[in-house]
């Protein structure tokens, strides 16, 4: 699948993936670009959704109705901020 214009990829090369393109040479490929700063945001985000996982409402959207599944998702994040 190819990527969207614009769109580059944020996930760090696995060390074997890098050996293997040094070992095929220009048939390798052109190596993938990594900015450490986007990927250390997208860690944020990433354990934000994961939180908001955890509870239960949301990830299983027992809601009927539109309006109050983004009630939820509204007021767990404003919950985890607070801490309760």
């Amino acid at each position: 699948m190819a990527a969207a214009p614009g769109i580059t990829h944020t996930i760090p090369e696995r060390a074997d993936q890098v050996r293997n393109r040094a070992r095929r040479c220009s048939l390798g490929g052109r190596p993938l670009a990594f900015d450490r700063e986007i990927y250390k945001q997208r860690n944020v985000v990433e354990r934000c959704f994961n939180r908001l996982k955890q509870w239960r409402g949301i990830a299983t959207r027992y809601d009927k109705t539109a309006e109050s599944y983004q009630a939820a998702v509204t007021l767990a994040p404003l919950l985890m901020w607070l801490d309760i």
